[in-house]
């Protein structure tokens, strides 16, 4: 076993899922479905093997994690689900309650730079990680956009566990999708969401559940984020158009 760097609480796993998992020890057991994977099934883009994390109190009394069942101890096991590509969630996206003021400056700012939709990013950090910022994945992808450590890497994020890092990070990572797509939000959207590479390959939203799923709970908050923020976007990387 490994011990974290938080009083009172031990870690037991690999150096790369160790960091996510440091990452995410603020959450309690019953925020886990808030962590999210969003790696639908049959992607090969970002898909790495699912992690089961054990939760428990030794017995010395501190709370631990790790990827193997302790022996002998009660546990719980965390379930990381995806929070908004769940095709059985019951959730209700046209009336979930929206975050408008949320990392406000940082959205602003990163969209302004990029030219992207704020009510578009505000949309897929919903989707994402429903605004939490230790939100991390059990394909590893973090923070408040879900950036896979290579994505971070490329935009040029050092820390995506930081807020802002992450929404510059991400929202750079969307531009980029859009002008791939040619402004098509459904496309760039299901690229955030299962690869660009799967969307080449099926010449549009691949036919996961869990992504068109995605792209259709993205494109409802979206709506819903424009119509609460009181003005449309008129940039030039979202030119409206949607498959």
């Amino acid at each position: 076993m490994k011990t974290g760097g938080r009083s009172g609480v031990r870690v037991g796993f690999g150096s790369g899922v160790l960091f996510a998992l440091l990452a995410a020890l603020p959450l309690r057991a019953d925020e886990a479905s808030a962590v999210l994977s969003n790696v639908p099934e049959g992607s090969q883009e970002r898909g790495q093997a699912d992690i089961q994390v054990f939760k428990y109190t030794d017995q010395t009394g501190v709370r631990s994690y790790s990827d193997t069942p302790p022996v002998g101890l009660h546990y719980t096991v965390m379930k990381f689900d995806c929070f908004a590509c769940n095709p059985t969630s019951s959730v209700d996206w046209n009336t979930i309650p929206l975050q408008l003021r949320a990392f406000g400056t940082a959205i602003n700012t990163a969209s302004k730079r990029y030219r992207v939709d704020p009510a578009l990013v505000r949309a897929v950090i919903h989707a994402e990680s429903a605004f939490r910022p230790q939100a991390v994945s059990s394909k590893g992808a973090m923070g408040l956009m879900q950036l896979m450590p290579g994505t971070a890497q490329d935009m040029g994020v050092a820390n995506a566990m930081a807020p802002e890092e992450n929404i510059h990070g991400g929202v750079k990572y969307l531009a980029r999708l859009l002008d791939q797509n040619r402004g098509d939000t459904r496309l760039a959207t299901a690229a955030y969401n299962a690869g660009p590479g799967a969307v080449r390959r099926h010449n549009g939203v691949p036919p996961f559940a869990e992504t068109q799923t995605y792209v259709e709970r993205v494109k409802i908050l979206h709506a819903r984020y424009r119509k609460a923020m009181g003005k449309r976007f008129s940039g030039r990387v979202i030119a409206g158009a949607e498959s």
